[in-house]
């Protein structure tokens, strides 16, 4: 059985044929229980998104994933780019923020 963020993963490269995929559970940067993987960061780097505005990029995201988001998914941060944006900004996604509503981590 997979797991949410194989089940992510799996999901994404189906709908999108990314040239580069990234899915990170950050459940533990927010107060949830242990292990609910219910935060997770996606880098999505594919050509579909070619010529596409950024909202028209995440509601493909959110479409690939609705079952997801049906079975508990509560957030998702996404960051989803051209191969072209992907090699300008050096192959890297911006670092996620902490969470504003707490986490575990912090006292």
């Amino acid at each position: 059985m997979m797991n949410r963020q194989q089940t992510l993963q799996q999901a994404l490269r189906a709908a999108l044929d990314p040239m580069h995929l990234e899915v990170l559970d950050e459940s533990h940067m927010h107060n949830v229980p242990e292990g609910a993987q219910s935060h997770f960061k996606v880098t999505v780097v594919s050509e579909r998104f070619a010529g596409q505005p950024l909202i028209a990029r995440h509601r493909q995201v959110n479409a690939a994933l609705r079952d997801e988001f049906e079975a508990g998914l509560h957030a998702l941060a996404i960051h989803a780019m051209t191969p072209a944006e992907w090699f300008k900004r050096g192959g890297k996604a911006p670092a996620s923020p902490p969470c504003l509503g707490g986490s575990k981590a912090q006292p």
